[in-house]
């Protein structure tokens, strides 16, 4: 009986702890959501832009919109090359349009297995595909559009294999989405194309007239609030944008849901169903989850703030995302990449954890579903140093200041650029409990770290130090705290690679 009355208490307990966490498609409301400890914890996750746009392979993702780029095309300056370039290669716009890639991205050696054990070797806690991208291609097995993975091109669900792997692992699974760039993306409006033939509406979108939408925004115009016109989707698009998320949502349960930037073209009404839509179905399902935005898609506080190809340039008193592909040219595979090194990748990650921030980084698979061996090496790479230090990095939270050194960054969309890596001088701050880390950029060829930030001068350290490691060996290194800094002994050759690790223990 008392079991019974125990059962009873739980089930009153429970159902009206659902009604205070449910989420009303308010932005006051929405606001009550809390960034859950495990995003906050992870540090790290992976994604990949993977699609038809991967069979061309030129240039970058973006080709299924310049591809389309005709002399009489507004934007034909900026399109030339590509559609030059397909219509050499492929032939009229009007015979072979983005629809023919299709048949051709058959993913013939896409094993998702191999792709979630490669994750979980680099380090990752999170990870997923482009769930859709801007050319309206969905990869996942959906009733909504015959234009799916399950139905056409791979004949598989993407979504759905990638989900299973990831979770077996112990890995959230995300979900990422671009499809409001789909209003506009492609010339619905020019009948020299496939593109204004009815028959592939429900592929390439809604139909504008000849300049309505124009892409990109520039950095500046993204800066300074542009007013340059952009016409808001219609309440079909509207509809359809929403019901896509819902039916990921409900086959997927993913634990984090990603938005490229432009959703200013989706109705304020719709967004805010959305999130209220997806919070309350992780209310249902005792699930913790995340949603993020770029500059002012969602209002500030009800999900996380996520930056392009950037980082921030102080410490954050809330946390945050970066999202920033391996290769510097592009975020699909490409015939000519330029990857990052594991080393400014790891430095690019240090950097953002010591500022509240995680990373989320872009690979890029070819088109039949393999991963370039150079793109894996660098992965392999960034879990090696992982497993050597990762307690820095998996948990902690931000000391009193994220770091010392003469490294600079610049804040703003699409700011990360191709400079000199960071030095020895430079050095970032994390914190687990009562341990602090000091990671250095790079191995000091003085024979000593000096921390100026840790010296006596410095009011910030008040606590005795115990002891201080490297991690990647079991030695306690001497060390003496002067007025310039805290000035450690170190071994006369390099423990691992890249950053190093010093744990102090007070």
């Amino acid at each position: 009986m008392r079991t019974l009355f125990l059962v009873f208490v739980w089930m009153i307990v429970s159902v009206g702890t659902a009604q205070e966490r449910s989420y009303e498609a308010d932005w006051q409301s929405l606001k009550n959501h809390k960034t859950p400890e495990w995003f906050r914890d992870a540090k790290f996750g992976i994604y990949c832009h993977w699609g038809p746009y991967s069979v061309p392979a030129y240039e970058n993702e973006w080709y299924s919109h310049w591809m389309y780029t005709s002399p009489d095309n507004p934007e034909y300056k900026q399109g030339k090359r590509f559609y030059e370039h397909h219509t050499q290669t492929y032939g009229p716009l009007n015979e072979f349009g983005y629809k023919d890639f299709i048949p051709m991205f058959k993913a013939e050696k896409f094993d998702a297995t191999e792709w979630a054990d490669l994750f979980e070797k680099a380090g990752a806690k999170f990870a997923g595909p482009v769930s859709e991208h801007a050319d309206g291609f969905a990869m996942w097995d959906s009733k909504l559009t015959r234009w799916n993975a399950k139905n056409m091109g791979p004949k598989r669900d993407i979504m759905g294999e990638l989900a299973k792997e990831i979770r077996k692992r112990d890995m959230k699974f995300i979900a990422t989405y671009h499809r409001q760039w789909l209003f506009g993306w492609f010339p619905t409006w020019d009948e020299s194309t496939d593109a204004a033939d009815p028959q592939y509406a429900d592929l390439y979108g809604p139909k504008l007239k000849k300049g309505d939408f124009q892409y990109p925004l520039s950095t500046k115009e993204i800066d300074e609030g542009s007013d340059r016109y952009y016409p808001v989707g219609d309440k079909k698009f509207n509809e359809d944008w929403l019901a896509r998320l819902k039916e990921v949502i409900d086959n997927y349960n993913p634990d984090l849901v990603w938005f490229d930037n432009k959703m200013d073209v989706i109705d304020e009404a719709y967004r805010k169903e959305f999130l209220s839509y997806y919070y309350n179905h992780g209310v249902k399902n005792n699930q913790e989850v995340v949603a993020t935005y770029k500059f002012y898609d969602f209002v500030k506080g009800t999900a996380v703030l996520d930056v392009e190809r950037a980082r921030m340039s102080e410490m954050k008193d809330f946390p945050w995302l970066t999202d920033d592909s391996i290769d510097w040219k592009a975020w699909s595979d490409i015939s000519n990449p330029d990857y990052k090194s594991a080393n400014r990748i790891i430095d690019f990650l240090v950097d953002v954890v010591s500022k509240n921030g995680c990373l989320l980084l872009n690979i890029t698979p070819k088109a039949n579903g393999e991963i370039p061996q150079e793109v894996q090496d660098r992965l392999l790479e960034i879990g090696k140093w992982l497993d050597q230090n990762g307690e820095a990095i998996y948990g902690t939270r931000p000391w009193e200041v994220y770091g010392e050194g003469p490294a600079k960054v610049v804040e703003g969309h699409l700011s990360e650029r191709k400079n000199s890596d960071n030095t020895a001088e430079d050095i970032r701050f994390t914190k687990k409990g009562e341990t602090l880390y000091a990671i250095q950029l790079d191995w000091p060829k003085s024979g000593e770290t000096v921390i100026k930030t840790l010296g006596k001068e410095n009011k910030l350290l008040q606590k005795k130090i115990k002891s201080i490691e490297l991690l990647g060996t079991s030695q306690k290194l001497e060390f003496v705290r002067k007025l310039n800094g805290l000035h450690i002994s170190l071994p006369k050759t390099p423990v691992g690679e890249h950053a190093f690790v010093f744990k102090i223990n007070f």
